[in-house]
């Protein structure tokens, strides 16, 4: 005999067709409100450690951010070492501000209805929405990806101005997190968004890298390999779309973009071939989101800009440590002229 309570779980399962997905999605989050205890455990023990502030038990709200915030010191190079090689640096600012429009949304949609939807769910939809139709404006019409691009930028920032315009329901109170970030308003509901985005982006580009790769550098080799080129194009920018919101929790629309450039582009300074590129981008972006989340928390500054900053500042020593090697690597190669044979 099982007992009242399962028998009950069993009955209402075999009763209803939507029982089953609805278990899966709680176990999959029950499986990521483990990992962020585990994760809060880790920081504690670090904390008896270290006794450093930033991980004082007593701001859970930085674990969530520094959680966060190491996620996107991952996915942000691993997808921008794919964008800036394809010469599309460019497409996270567009989708960051269609994100922010995908905010406004789901803000107007909860001060009218009172969904209780979050604004970061919305912002995924008309993120990725956006995203595809940066490459349907170039298929369609052929124009560059900048001309896409640029439209769909306008319109997604007009369209979330308007919103916030209407003021409905108080939506412009406390917009500036989103535009600027904020280490604070970091919930445990966006800690385990941004875990899902980080599994699905990386499960992605796992599976589908060598691919990616292909398209990257010879686009026309990989349709006559007989590749789905453009599939591939509109899987890369759904993934920089994911990317896009998940950063936008500590980094702001504003910023957001830097962190799939900047520290792709100083790992090229730095690197010999694409997959080290890739490696020294994540140690790059992992060490200027601690570094900046760190100098932002005993500032008191906003974390978003303190981390390009510190971004910025390792290209630029990447860049001089790139000089550094090319100069000693001319001096170890000798001239053609003074070569001899005995």
């Amino acid at each position: 005999m099982l007992p009242a309570d399962v028998a009950s779980s069993v009955v209402l399962a075999e009763a209803s067709p939507a029982a089953a997905p609805l278990a899966v999605g709680g176990a999959v989050s029950d499986a990521l409100l483990v990992v962020l205890e585990a994760w809060y455990w880790l920081l504690r023990q670090l904390y008896g450690v270290t006794g450093f502030d930033v991980i004082n038990p007593d701001y859970t709200f930085m674990y969530r951010a520094l959680l966060v915030g190491l996620c996107i010191g991952v996915i942000a190079p691993l997808i921008g070492t794919f964008l800036v090689h394809r010469q599309l640096a460019l497409i996270g600012d567009a989708l960051a501000h269609t994100a922010f429009a995908g905010v406004a949304v789901g803000l107007f949609l909860n001060g009218v209805f009172e969904f209780g939807i979050s604004p970061y769910l919305t912002a995924v939809v008309v993120a990725i929405i956006a995203a595809l139709l940066i490459e349907l404006i170039s298929e369609v019409t052929d124009a560059y990806n900048d001309v896409s691009m640029a439209i769909v930028l306008s319109t997604g920032f007009a369209l979330g101005t308007v919103l916030i315009s209407l003021n409905a329901g108080g939506l412009a109170v406390g917009i500036n997190q989103y535009l600027f970030g904020n280490l604070s308003t970091v919930s445990a509901e966006n800690a385990i968004i941004m875990l899902v985005l980080f599994g699905i982006i990386v499960g992605v580009v796992g599976l589908t890298r060598n691919q990616l790769l292909y398209v990257t550098f010879d686009e026309t080799a990989a349709e006559v390999a007989g590749l789905p080129v453009d599939w591939y194009n509109r899987l890369m920018v759904m993934l920089t779309a994911l990317v896009v919101v998940g950063a936008m929790q500590i980094m702001g629309v504003i910023l957001v973009a830097a962190m799939l450039v900047v520290p792709v582009a100083g790992a090229t300074q730095v690197s010999r071939s694409f997959s080290e590129s890739l490696l020294v981008a994540i140690v790059l972006a992992e060490l200027a989101v601690l570094l900046g989340i760190g100098l932002a928390y005993y500032g008191g500054a906003t974390a978003g800009g303190v981390i390009v900053l510190v971004a910025v500042g390792i290209y630029v020593c990447t860049v001089v440590v790139g000089k550094v090697q090319t100069a000693m690597e001319t001096e170890r190669t000798p001239d053609v002229d003074t070569i001899t044979s005995d």
